[in-house]
């Protein structure tokens, strides 16, 4: 008689009032095997973890780990059971070690004392055992991202985890990372563990996972073998219909510099700057990727650019007009328009209606406007059509914008900025949060701002991303532009060095 599954999920649903964000899910895991969970934003893999987890109870259905059937009431209940979950946000404590990270809650004891000796053996064990190169003494907030990750999985295997859930862990990695993280999965797979990779990278799944299971509007709608299959399949089953996964651009005429940036400095907390000597341009009719691992300083460098930071030091120009000190009104004036990398705190008012919040930066001028007072038949006419235009899946342009998903207020802020016409585009993280559909729109209308001779800086955590759109790339480490080359000299391996710290010769 075979073994039973490692994991199951059995008829497995949870409903939120009226939203059902699981409906009747199966999935089966098998031990020593690495499932990839795939779906789109909203098709239900964040609830299915939870549940799975025990961070949220199901309505309906049941969770059987080899073979019985287990009630969690907690994570806890979870961990004791031996399933580990790394989350996207990392729950470290930045002043302890590493051995005090990995045991916390768990401490060997010595009487009613810590055995830090036994502690810290045991986790020197733990890496040597799984190939998780890390110094147990090292202070946690002195570790680079990818290294942080690596505790995280200690801490499971510290608690014994047969079951790992990895919930999007390449998102703040460099490639070679990644690529680190990949050899422990594999090796943790190849001892017998399961892992449960919860991936939007297709190319990634492809590498790692030996099946795909794939979620869309909260059903189980395909399970495929990566042996047997290709991402167009996996995206057909992802989006329900064919998307054209290659980036078509021509070759880029860059003209005259419209954003120039000269020695700008912003100061941080200690006596190290946030962004540091930045200087670069921007040409009409390129696009510039801005490359690096997050917080290097390219948030503070954006908001710096578009006047929601006064830098310390340096210049800002836009269109030929110096900007520097300047409020978010003066660089808009001065054509600069800026898809923000927060959509809800910075990108949008929740408040609002779509009507108004589509509105915001033109509202001032005709047609939206006319002595000073709205014309709100022309607001009205203009966020239908972009609604249509960029497919804002919203009940009417009279809703709140807080009654948007995150992808697709996502997209009526790209549709807002997209659609200034201004000479100067900053598109931070413009992507993040949409479905593949809209990615693939999105993609083309930043080409076809390029193609009119408009000026655009993309900021994207996304290497394929960064290296399928950019004419020219910038690498920032540490607050500093490190690398400044034509995409035709830059590869994912090269930038993953420089966004480490390093060059291809070090």
């Amino acid at each position: 008689m075979a073994p039973a599954p490692e994991l199951e999920a059995i008829g497995v649903v949870k409903r939120y009032g009226a939203l059902l964000a699981n409906d009747h899910i199966d999935l089966t895991v098998e031990s020593g095997e690495i499932l990839a969970v795939m779906g789109e934003n909203g098709a239900g893999k964040s609830t299915l973890m939870s549940l799975l987890y025990g961070l949220q109870r199901p309505d309906e259905g049941r969770i059987l780990l080899r073979g019985a059937e287990v009630r969690f009431s907690s994570a806890l209940d979870a961990i004791a059971a031996g399933m580990g979950m790394v989350h996207q946000a990392f729950k470290l404590f930045d002043s302890l070690t590493v051995w005090e990270n990995v045991v916390f809650g768990a401490e060997p004891r010595r009487g009613p004392f810590i055995d830090r000796r036994a502690a810290r053996a045991q986790v020197e064990s733990l890496t040597e055992a799984h190939g998780l190169r890390v110094d147990p003494d090292a202070i946690v907030g002195a570790l680079s991202v990818g290294v942080r990750q690596r505790i995280e999985i200690l801490k499971a295997l510290y608690r014994r985890a047969r079951v790992l859930i990895l919930d999007e862990p390449t998102a703040v990695l460099t490639p070679q990372e990644r690529d680190g993280l990949f050899a422990v999965m594999r090796r943790l797979a190849g001892e017998g563990r399961t892992i449960l990779f919860v991936t939007h990278k297709l190319h990634e799944a492809m590498a790692i996972a030996d099946r795909v299971t794939v979620l869309r509007d909260a059903r189980v709608v395909a399970r495929m073998r990566t042996s047997q299959t290709t991402q167009s399949e996996i995206v057909r089953a992802m989006t329900g219909r064919n998307v054209d996964l290659q980036i078509s651009r021509g070759v880029a005429a860059a003209g005259a510099p419209l954003l120039e940036v000269e020695g700008l400095t912003v100061a941080g907390a200690g006596a190290k700057p946030l962004v540091e000597g930045a200087s670069f341009q921007v040409r009409a009719g390129e696009i510039v990727g801005l490359a690096g691992v997050a917080g290097n300083g390219q948030t503070e460098l954006v908001e710096a650019l578009t006047g929601l930071r006064v830098p310390d030091k340096g210049a800002v120009r836009v269109a030929g007009a110096t900007l520097t000190a300047r409020d978010v009104a003066a660089h808009r004036h001065a054509g600069l328009a800026y898809i923000p990398e927060d959509r809800v705190a910075v990108g949008a008012a929740l408040g609002a209606d779509a009507t108004d919040n589509l509105a915001m930066g033109f509202h001032r001028a005709a047609p939206l406007s006319h002595r000073g007072l709205l014309n709100v038949a022309a607001m009205v006419k203009r966020a239908r059509e972009l609604i249509a235009k960029f497919n804002v899946k919203i009940a009417s342009e009279r809703a709140l914008a807080g009654s948007l998903s995150g992808g697709n207020l996502q997209k009526m802020v790209v549709a807002r900025e997209l659609s200034h016409e201004a000479p100067v585009l900053i598109a931070e993280q413009p992507t993040r949060g949409v479905d593949i559909g809209a990615i693939e729109f999105i993609h083309g209308q930043l080409i076809a701002e390029r193609d009119i001779g408009r000026a655009v800086l993309l900021v994207s955590a996304e290497l394929t991303e960064i290296l399928g759109l950019s004419d020219r790339i910038l690498v920032m480490y540490e607050g500093r532009i490190v690398a400044d080359m034509a995409r035709s000299q830059a590869s994912e391996e090269k930038l993953g060095l420089l966004m480490a710290g390093r060059t291809a010769a070090s």
